[in-house]
């Protein structure tokens, strides 16, 4: 199997930042809390316009504390 061999849920990202682009809107798939770059995250200080990539490697979903690489990415 090659490297490029891409598992787990369709729309998970689990972890490659290489793929997710500035906007991109990612959803827990424990809780389905909804990480908008334009909103930002008022409970960790993340403030608006911060990209799903810019995050800091600590932080989790503010509302069922998932690990971020667990989020799947929406198809606007």
């Amino acid at each position: 199997m090659s490297n490029d061999h891409f598992e787990g849920f369709e729309g998970s990202y689990l972890g490659n930042r290489d793929v997710l682009r500035p906007g991109s809107r990612l959803e827990c798939k424990i809780c389905w809390w909804v990480y908008d770059p334009a909103l930002g995250d008022p409970q960790w200080q993340i403030l608006p316009g911060t990209p799903f990539a810019d995050l800091p490697a600590h932080w989790r979903c503010p509302n069922c504390d998932c690990d971020a690489e667990q989020f799947l990415m929406l198809v606007d």
